[in-house]
């Protein structure tokens, strides 16, 4: 079935009312391509098209492509997010703008200035504390409670891990609930590069091992996990695929769901903040013969009602370059806030 809605070009009032639409124009350009792949493909074999390798665990066999990209990013000036939060007063229970206007005007600049106050030196010690730790999920939950979840010293936390820490995540499913992954795109930084794993089910008997080699990119050391609307979609289906198959939850790790951070930067300011839309406006970047997200599972269904291997090569190029803009998304808005001049 269907979950999307085609709707009539320029009919902005219908978007409002669908959660999931793709305009007739785009609809029917993405139908003459697939089309024209088939026929492009046909009669020419999988290993001829996607030049990958098997890999193996106790789920079984994957099929994963590994490509890399370069990527230019700044260093996080992490001595500058250390004293923007050390001046946040408002951290503290019990303190608001006003208050910590009225705590400044008596000397109190710092967090460690409280810990002489004879009212807020117990849970100012409690924030110093937390914030001493390391845990950055934990600092992140605090600012989030004081603040929001979209707050851009959020983003300052990514200053606690290298570069090499953070796992740039997106899926392709065949639908909007409890259906098969087909495509896991997962991406790291290896020698100043952007390296991306694609775990693509050539069956999707496949699911369970290529679970089992995504969520091991999760249990690094000192990992930290990038997503865009993940934490409302990508991160509840792996957890959700997981449990079908009795493989336990993921990792709990930080967490940057670049979308709450793009709305709020960007939010009446552009007209859309969708991945796509960004990748125009902000990273300037122009997608050839892509295909909206939400045709993905009809192109994958073609090619396994055919055999034919054309339908999943724009679904691994749109996957990919999913993972490449979000980590390009990524480290452009944490160096607007915090990247070293």
């Amino acid at each position: 079935m269907r979950e999307y809605e085609v709707i009539r070009d320029g009919n902005v009032f219908s978007t409002s009312f669908s959660p999931s639409f793709v305009f007739s124009s785009e609809y029917e350009e993405t139908r003459r391509y697939l089309k024209s792949l088939l026929a492009r493909y046909q009669g020419i074999s999988f290993n001829s098209v996607f030049h990958g390798m098997e890999e193996m665990n106790e789920g079984g066999t994957c099929f994963v492509q590994k490509s890399r990209h370069a990527l230019s990013y700044r260093a996080v000036d992490y001595g500058r997010f250390r004293d923007e939060i050390s001046r946040d007063l408002t951290l503290v229970h019990g303190i608001g703008l006003a208050t910590q206007k009225k705590l400044n005007n008596l000397g109190y600049e710092t967090l460690n200035d409280l810990l002489d106050h004879p009212r807020y030196r117990v849970d100012a010690g409690d924030v110093l504390s937390r914030l001493s730790d390391g845990n950055t999920t934990e600092i992140m939950n605090l600012i989030g409670g004081r603040h929001s979840r979209s707050h851009p010293c959020i983003l300052g936390t990514a200053g606690m891990h290298e570069p090499e820490d953070f796992v740039f995540f997106d899926i392709e499913t065949l639908g909007l609930f409890s259906r098969p992954i087909i495509l896991f795109g997962v991406g790291s930084l290896e020698n100043g590069q952007l390296s991306v794993n694609q775990y693509l089910l050539r069956d999707i008997e496949e699911e369970q091992a290529a679970l089992l080699a995504t969520v091991e990119h999760l249990s690094g050391d000192h990992p930290a996990l990038v997503t865009f609307n993940g934490k409302s979609f990508d991160l509840p289906y792996l957890a959700d695929r997981l449990a079908y198959y009795g493989l336990g939850s993921p990792a709990d790790i930080p967490h940057f769901d670049m979308l709450h951070f793009s709305r709020r930067r960007w939010k009446g300011e552009l007209p859309s903040v969708r991945l796509t839309a960004l990748e125009k406006e902000i990273l300037g970047i122009r997608r050839s013969d892509d295909i909206p997200g939400q045709m993905v599972p009809e192109f994958y269904e073609t090619y396994q009602r055919s055999g034919n291997c054309g339908p999943l090569v724009p679904i691994l190029e749109h996957n990919c370059q999913d993972v490449v803009s979000l980590a390009m998304l990524f480290f452009h808005l944490v160096g607007e806030s915090y990247g070293c001049t």
